[in-house]
């Protein structure tokens, strides 16, 4: 079983997504373990404090070294070899090749989530990847988090079903996008499914596909 787990002050924000659809498939099917781990528990003090002003001055706040440490080691302690993820703007871009060299890996994955306007730089120390979905700042790591995680998931033998599903699908390739795909009914408000996907013709249906076939820009 793959063990996903999400270091988060928002755990509640990861529910719905992994409580849902092929998520909660592969939990079911017993693929794969996502949890989340809450910050706040491993913060310091009756107030469990989690962020303190920056050293050198400058607006917002920063999540502190020993509770991101402490919930590292947690999570490391449930699976030791397991690989740590840091989600930041400055990480390597994800995309399709990624998750489908994620999904083949045997290990499980640890991601930590960053807040306010950032995290104390030395837990860099225990960072395996750093990754980023796009040039662009959110309020946090976890809609990304759960994004790559949903991308690595829905990879892994058993969970999508078809067993050409992810073959067929946009960058399975790493540079093409997904054909125009169509069902019933073939007519509807004047707008007819081409001729050529009711011909029954699989060759040229295939051909069909491979010329409706977009590069990726």
């Amino acid at each position: 079983m793959r063990k996903f787990q999400v270091i988060t002050l928002f755990p509640e924000m990861l529910t719905g997504v992994f409580g849902s659809s092929m998520m909660w498939k592969a939990q079911k099917e017993g693929l794969v373990s996502l949890e989340t781990i809450d910050l706040r528990e491993f913060g310091l003090g009756p107030r469990r404090q989690v962020d303190d002003t920056p050293y050198g001055g400058g607006d917002g706040m920063l999540l502190m070294i020993e509770p991101l440490w402490k919930a590292v080691a947690h999570a490391k302690s449930q699976d030791p070899t397991a690989k740590v993820v840091i989600m930041t703007p400055r990480g390597t871009r994800w995309k399709q090749s990624l998750a489908q060299e994620f999904s083949e890996k045997e290990h499980g994955y640890i991601f930590i989530c960053g807040r306010y306007e950032g995290y104390d730089e030395r837990i860099m120390e225990l960072v395996d990847m750093e990754l980023s979905v796009g040039d662009y700042v959110l309020t946090g790591g976890e809609l990304p988090a759960m994004t790559i995680i949903d991308s690595i998931v829905r990879l892994l033998p058993g969970v999508l079903g078809g067993e050409q599903s992810a073959v067929i699908e946009s960058f399975s390739d790493g540079e093409t996008l997904e054909f125009p795909q169509y069902t019933r009914p073939a007519e509807f408000n004047g707008l007819r499914v081409p001729e050529v996907l009711l011909s029954g013709n699989h060759a040229m249906i295939a051909k069909w596909r491979e010329n409706h076939s977009k590069k990726a820009k």
